[in-house]
């Protein structure tokens, strides 16, 4: 994705290229691939303390059975990736099932999680039978000596019926083993849904809970430097320090802005011909990125 002001410093040498738009500084950088693509991939991963810390506290969490877990951070702080994360580091050693968009009734989560781990529904003429379809499969499993994880996503989406229904579904159990964990992503948002005194059964029962923050100046230059490196790049440092700083504070720390604004400080640095990303080229990118513009923050900095 090009921004206007950066297209305007596309000299013409540039502007004929016929590389696909969204590659075409990777070869001036000595790329692979995009860097800084929005999308989440688990191999651009940074164990940066905040997210290490909640993928090991997960994992400790869930080798210990406990039946409710709750990660949640603000927009753009890396959530669906560690969620996709942990789903790869669980797959060797867990049954999962995994719900990307929750909001759904009480009867389409029943039916969503026993697709999810393969139940058979064809002779399920009713809920009830559905949650006996579903408590079989999850006692097989158990008698395998393998966890059922069941991981929700933007959990904060969840209609009040349906948080209910999903803790009666972890209701399932023997009475030496829990059969069904689970683990909730979502924004800030969640956790004033579950303060409600309508839902404190659920949240009595969320034993171990995250909340991810910003990164730091320091761990910012951090994931620039992986990400780069996972995108091929092996030469010195790309960014300044001047458009470090400012990358890091019109950001807030926040990784999936930081990826906005490393991609547009490259396109513009790419459009002049530069190797260097300086601050320059940082100021250009903050000015084209209106969900960084804070109230007198480029007449502070700039």
């Amino acid at each position: 994705m090009c921004c206007a002001s950066c297209c305007s410093h596309l000299n013409p040498s540039h502007r004929n290229r016929r590389k696909p738009f969204d590659s075409m500084y990777e070869a001036h950088f000595g790329l692979q691939e995009a860097p800084f693509a929005l999308t989440p991939n688990t191999r651009y991963f940074l164990r940066a303390p905040s997210h290490g810390d909640a993928l090991e506290l997960l994992l400790v969490a869930l080798k210990e059975r406990e039946g409710f877990i709750k990660i949640s951070g603000e927009v753009g702080t890396g959530k669906t990736l560690l969620c996709r994360l942990l789903l790869n580091e669980l797959e060797p050693i867990a049954h999962t099932a995994y719900i990307p968009n929750p909001q759904l009734t009480p009867d389409t989560l029943y039916e969503a999680v026993a697709e999810e781990l393969g139940v058979d529904m064809s002779g399920c003429a009713n809920v009830h039978q559905v949650l006996k379809a579903i408590n079989e499969k999850l006692i097989s499993h158990a008698m395998e000596q393998k966890p059922v994880v069941l991981v929700i996503d933007e959990a904060q989406a969840m209609p009040e019926e349906t948080i209910e229904a999903l803790r009666l579904l972890t209701n399932l159990e023997t009475e030496s083993v829990r059969l069904l964990q689970v683990v909730l992503f979502g924004q800030p948002e969640l956790d004033v849904l579950l303060k409600k005194q309508s839902l404190r059964q659920l949240n009595q029962r969320i034993t171990f809970h995250y909340r991810l923050t910003p990164l730091d100046r320091n761990s910012v230059a951090q994931y620039l430097r992986h990400r780069l490196s996972q995108a091929g790049y092996n030469g010195a440092d790309l960014f300044a320090p001047g458009a470090l700083r400012l990358i890091t504070r019109a950001s807030g720390g926040i990784p999936r802005l930081v990826n906005i604004l490393a991609h547009k400080s490259m396109l513009a640095a790419w459009g002049r011909g530069d190797r260097l990303i300086e601050r320059g080229h940082a100021i250009q990118a903050i000015r084209d990125t209106e969900s960084v513009r804070v109230p007198g923050l480029i007449g502070r900095w700039l």
